[in-house]
């Protein structure tokens, strides 16, 4: 049982070695060890400088009908097209929004607070329509009747004169779209930004101009590419990819290669719920603030051009008569607090992966430091050194067992000499060693395993907080989201876990003890390229982790054995 501490450890460290490799693999656009490649290639219709090609008539796959609705679902929401109409500017305090006349469509959408992690001179520019990328927000109408021509996104409207500027004193800013479709069916959309707000409302109103009752749909969709935000580091993972919310299964991410293979599993309808795009530090969504019939769809419409939709019957509308609809577009940063406040589920955007139930609570502690600190660097020390206070005599137990193997490590290797062709004796009298010095072999190794979890929950914090981003620490540390760029901190932190490697027992078998001293070495590189605030939180760790490690072994008198 001596070296069971050790050979968890070197287990711990093979399979992060082959999960890092796995991602590295992925990011690059190679096929994963452990399915078929997730990075798709690069838009079709991207390098003849507009969208991929779709028919007008493709899009998302018709679903069942839903239960109670008036009519059968429609074929399908109809597909993008290359833009083609007027290209209106809107500009706030926190956002500048561009809408393309041709649908009404949100086609980019630049964050005036964000700086872009490649160019800091340039604003992040969340929603974009280019040669280079897809990523828009759209809206239109479908019928229920066959035959029946209603205004969607392909559809060319008008613009209203109106302020394009949000002017000093004013809260709100307003743009309204109007089309005719083919039958003299209506439609007018009205967005409408607030000020310091990333949320637009949207009202929709048909009019119904023929000589038939209809009982037309809405659809409120997002569509982009499936490639990962630029930046995005080859060193750690973090989803990108459309999400789908109902109050029955709860928050549901969806592969783009599910999508792709028509395999995609979420919630088909439901009587509430939203659908969201979903990147590192950012996301979109389509939210209704009202109950009522729906439907989710997700779907592949051409090379590397995804969809998700949300579709909602208007009812049956009379001749002549008009129906509106209210509807929220999100699309900002994932500041945590905010988006519960919009709707349900909606914070779950910000994806802590299966430790959420852990890093809640943990970015709440985090905020309520910052609070009183005012700094996300020092939050970040300063919760790292409460978590070491709780876990304390959990601690504490595990150095002390440490250190007594370290005391006993002589004697140990001595027996290995002695019984060498004699493992049962020698098991027999390491045993009889470790009664007589109340050792207990993995007694190092259990509070090791109980703390694991929250320390990776304050990891997955670190790391998807949009907080971080461009917050500065100290003097060369001006963004905790970005690596250092002096590499100050990894090798601060690569040359303190050596130095724990030092304080602990050394391994008997010669090649263990040189993977223990290779173990930092290789995380160390990892850590050059970490975000400075997940370094900042792994040197303080390790710092506090020696102090308390050099008290117990100085207690025990077995420094420097």
């Amino acid at each position: 049982m001596t070296d069971i501490r050790r050979t968890l450890l070197w287990v711990v460290f093979s399979m992060s070695l082959v999960l890092i490799w796995d991602a590295w693999q992925k990011h690059n656009g190679h096929a994963s060890m452990f399915g078929p490649n997730t990075r798709p290639v690069a838009a079709a219709g991207a390098a003849s400088g507009g969208m991929p090609a779709a028919s007008a008539t493709a899009g998302v796959p018709a679903p069942a009908a839903v239960p109670g609705a008036t009519a059968a679902a429609p074929a399908a929401v109809p597909a993008a097209a290359p833009p083609s109409g007027e290209q209106v500017t809107l500009t706030t305090d926190v956002v500048k929004a561009t809408f393309d006349s041709l649908g009404g469509s949100l086609v980019r959408l630049e964050l005036l607070a964000h700086h872009d992690p490649i160019d800091p001179t340039r604003n992040v520019v969340l929603l974009e329509q280019s040669p280079k990328r897809l990523y828009v927000a759209q809206t239109g109408l479908i019928a229920a009747q066959a035959g029946a021509a209603l205004p969607n996104h392909l559809t060319a409207m008008s613009v209203v004169p109106g302020e394009r500027t949000l002017t000093a004193g004013a809260n709100e800013l307003s743009l309204r779209f109007e089309a005719t479709g083919p039958g003299g069916h209506k439609l007018a959309k009205i967005y409408t930004f607030k000020r310091g707000s990333y949320t637009v409302a949207v009202r929709h109103e048909f009019v119904n101009g023929g000589s038939t009752a209809l009982s037309p749909q809405l659809y409120l969709q997002l569509a982009r590419d499936g490639n990962p935000p630029e930046g995005e580091s080859s060193f750690y993972f973090t989803f990108t990819g459309p999400a789908v919310y109902t109050d029955a299964n709860k928050f549901h991410k969806v592969d783009f290669k599910d999508i792709a293979k028509g395999s995609a599993s979420h919630d088909k309808s439901a009587d509430n719920g939203w659908v969201a795009m979903v990147q590192h530090y950012f996301a979109s969504a389509w939210l209704v603030p009202t109950t009522g019939l729906r439907e989710f769809r997700t779907a592949k419409v051409a090379e590397n051009h995804y969809t998700v939709a949300m579709v909602l019957p208007l009812g049956e509308v009379a001749p002549g008569a008009t129906k509106a609809l209210d509807a929220t577009l999100f699309a900002g940063p994932q500041e945590e607090d905010k988006l519960a406040a919009l709707a349900p589920g909606l914070d779950l955007v910000k994806d802590y992966g299966w430790l959420t139930v852990l890093s809640k609570p943990l970015f709440w502690l985090l905020t309520q430091l910052h609070g009183l600190l005012a700094n996300w660097g020092w939050a970040i020390v300063a919760l790292v050194v409460v978590l070491k206070i709780a876990f304390y005599w959990l601690n504490a137990s595990a150095y002390r067992s440490m250190a007594k193997m370290k005391a006993v490590a002589p004697r140990v290797a001595d027996l290995k000499e002695r019984y060498k062709d004699k493992p049962q004796e020698m098991q027999q009298e390491m045993m009889r060693i470790y009664r007589e010095e109340k050792v207990n072999p993995i007694g190092g190794c259990l509070p090791i395993f109980v703390q694991m979890p929250f320390f990776i929950a304050l990891y997955w914090v670190l790391l998807s907080s949009v907080e971080m981003r461009n917050a500065p620490w100290i003097l060369w540390i001006t963004d905790l989201s970005a690596k250092d760029p002096w590499y100050i901190l990894p090798t601060l932190m690569t040359l303190s876990s050596l130095f724990q490697v030092w304080l602990n027992p050394t391994p008997p078998d010669p090649v263990q003890a040189k993977m223990m001293w290779i173990m930092p070495l290789a995380f160390g590189f990892m850590f050059f390229f970490f975000p400075a605030g997940l370094v900042l939180y792994w040197l303080t760790n390790n710092i506090l982790s020696i102090a308390q490690q050099w008290f117990i072994n100085k207690q025990l008198g077995v420094l420097g054995k």
